[in-house]
């Protein structure tokens, strides 16, 4: 049986356009044009295995719509398609329930991709309880976020990756599930401006280094959609929201 794929999206050249791309992957696809046009062929989600759901839309909007196909089926794999969020905004898609975030333009290779990889996800991960819990010593490698098709997996010390005491490591899985290594090298001069900006100095091997590192990595997905050359990034540049938080991040 052919997997069903529903297009949410007001542009119908972008519905044209994942529409084709899906068919020829073998896909079975259906189409919307608007949020409560996509809610009533939604149904009970009993009849779909992935929705592509535009954000921005007259009307009902895709953060609104998420919600509403999150509360008819908790296991909903939606994927988000947007050519103006940012990965923060991915990031809050995700935690509404979205399963991926897709930037427009895409190209063929990364739409089969997301969806590929979102057919290989059972079930959403269980919302996180508030406050603080304690957690033992060896943990499962810990989903962060997906973009594009990619997720970045924190690897642990089971992973026994080495890196210098200026670099931290993540596993990255694309969306054909192979996973790489991407190695992500704090600069000598970012470290620097953060000091004379804040006045406090943040080792390299300080968890807003590794904070700022993924977030490098997020972006680079974002916007090129591919592991980055040989797995390797250089963190060069702090900006102002950055900044706010090295000035309150415990050393």
């Amino acid at each position: 049986m052919k997997r069903r794929v529903l297009i949410v999206d007001d542009e119908e050249n972008i519905r044209r356009m994942m529409r084709l791309t899906l068919e020829v992957a073998g896909y079975e696809v259906g189409e919307a044009a608007n949020g409560p046009q996509g809610l009533d062929l939604y149904a009970d989600g009993s009849s779909w295995d992935v929705v592509l759901l535009d954000q921005r839309m007259p009307g009902m909007d895709g953060l609104e719509a998420l919600g509403l196909l999150n509360k008819r089926n908790a296991a909903a794999r939606v994927i988000m398609v947007t050519a103006y969020a940012s990965v923060e905004l991915a990031v809050d898609a995700m935690k509404i329930g979205a399963t991926d975030f897709v930037r427009k333009p895409m190209t063929p290779e990364i739409l089969r991709g997301a969806v590929a990889a979102a057919l290989q996800k059972s079930a959403k991960r269980p919302p996180e309880p508030p406050g603080e819990i304690e957690t033992p010593k060896e943990r499962p490698q810990i989903e962060t976020v997906t973009l594009n098709g990619f997720e970045i997996l924190r690897p642990t010390s089971a992973d026994a990756i080495r890196t210098q005491p200026d670099e931290h490591a993540f596993i990255v899985q694309a969306p054909d599930r192979k996973r790489s290594q991407v190695t992500v090298k704090i600069d000598v001069d970012a470290v620097g401006y953060v000091e004379r900006i804040t006045k406090r100095r943040l080792a390299t091997n300080n968890s807003f280094w590794a904070f700022a590192a993924e977030r490098l990595l997020s972006d680079y997905l974002w916007n090129q959609g591919r592991i980055p050359p040989g797995g390797k990034l250089t963190l060069k540049e702090i900006d102002r929201d950055q900044l706010l938080m090295a000035e309150r991040w415990k050393k």
